[in-house]
């Protein structure tokens, strides 16, 4: 058996149906859907399409009636960028307060630190043990300054759910929009924007076997929001420059298989999870699962593995076929050890020797077996 990819958290490979869609897309001689001709006109008929899709299977509703707005964006990254700078410059003229979970992905957590440089109040809310977020933190940090909240809906690392229907009632009571990245969450639970009660949220298609290149914010007609970049009317000018019709496509065909199965594919990856952790536990005497206390999605497994340091281990499993992360693939590149799991309480050493693995719709029972034996070798091998 070749390499096993269990870092499908950072991307996990396209569908073949998503490819299939795509293709057909790239095969018709279409124009730009600005364009007021025919060729135009078919592009833009089926970029909107793609969109009400898109829109429909993540629970929201893009008809007049509803008002609720789905804007494409390049990545899940600029659709959180355009969520938190863009809702709070609109809030506020000048710098107010925005809060963020301890356990936000970088792309929430720059921006947001970005918006602290020029002088906004910046408060993060803790997490317990389990990794999810205190609620009564919120509920008490929150003022008539507040211009933002965000909180992602599904912890990148451990997998953990938050409670975003709870979160976002807080906020809606007293009318400071919330805002939830629900980039490991999208494809793998139901999601029902209208349900929620948030007021912004962002996925991103290569995390759930959509292309790579494509991303969406999800908006209620009633936030306000300022754009980040200028040059054209596409979106609403909120989001100018070209659309991609065949990513847009591709983007709602692999949300749309998601629903069409059912969800049984991410039923599948949660018995692939308890398959491996279960294994893994048995053959590596004192390893831990991080966040397995809290509600999680199916996909995800943090492991802290005794004695052995986790960069170290990283490299030695690479060698030996394994592709797993520290963390996020945005941050791979950093020194830092892990907020996400200092937050939670363990120490700086259980944060160094921790490893997140993730599993995706390529995985198979015997790529988990294979997998188990060949982490618990390697680590037997360091720890000597």
């Amino acid at each position: 058996m070749g390499f096993i990819n269990l870092d499908h958290n950072a991307t996990t490979p396209i569908r073949p149906e998503v490819v299939d869609a795509m293709r057909r897309v790239w095969q018709q001689d279409l124009g730009n859907p600005a364009s007021q001709h025919g060729l135009g006109q078919a592009a833009q008929k089926l970029l909107e399409e793609a969109r009400r899709r898109v829109a429909a299977a993540l629970g929201a509703d893009l008809s007049a009636a509803s008002g609720d707005r789905l804007v494409f964006t390049s990545s899940a990254t600029e659709a959180n960028n355009l969520a938190l700078l863009g809702i709070a410059r609109a809030r506020r003229s000048s710098p107010g307060q925005v809060m963020i979970s301890a356990i936000e992905h970088q792309s929430v957590l720059e921006p947001a630190e970005h918006l602290l440089e020029q002088g906004w109040r910046l408060d993060t809310i803790p997490v317990d043990q389990r990794g999810v977020v205190v609620v009564e933190a919120c509920e008490r940090w929150l003022s008539a300054e507040t211009a933002v909240v965000s909180v992602t809906m599904a912890n990148h690392e451990t997998g953990v759910v938050q409670p975003i229907e709870q979160l976002a009632g807080l906020c809606g009571n007293v009318g400071t929009p919330f805002h939830t990245d629900a980039v490991q969450a999208a494809g793998k639970m139901p999601i029902r924007f209208a349900d929620l009660g948030v007021s912004s949220l962002a996925v991103g298609a290569h995390k759930f076997g959509g292309p790579i290149g494509i991303g969406a914010l999800v908006l209620r007609r009633d936030v306000p929001i300022r754009p980040l970049m200028f040059g054209g009317a596409q979106q609403g000018s909120l989001r100018p420059g070209t659309e991609s019709v065949a990513l847009a496509v591709g983007m709602a065909e692999a949300l749309d298989l998601s629903i069409r199965e059912g969800f049984a594919e991410a039923a599948r990856m949660r018995r692939l999870r308890e398959r491996f952790e279960s294994a893994l536990l048995a053959a590596v005497p004192g390893a831990a699962i991080n966040g397995v206390a809290g509600p999680r999605v199916p996909q995800t497994s943090n492991v802290t593995f005794p004695a052995v340091d986790g960069q170290v281990l990283l490299v030695a499993l690479s060698i030996n076929g394994i592709a797993c992360s520290l963390g996020s693939a945005c941050s791979s590149g950093a020194a830092e050890v892990s907020p996400t799991l200092m937050s939670m309480g363990l120490s700086l050493e259980q944060a160094a020797r921790s490893l997140r693995f993730s599993l995706g719709h390529t995985n198979t029972e015997e790529e988990i077996d294979a997998a188990v034996r060949r982490i618990a070798a390697v680590w037997n091998q360091l720890k000597d």
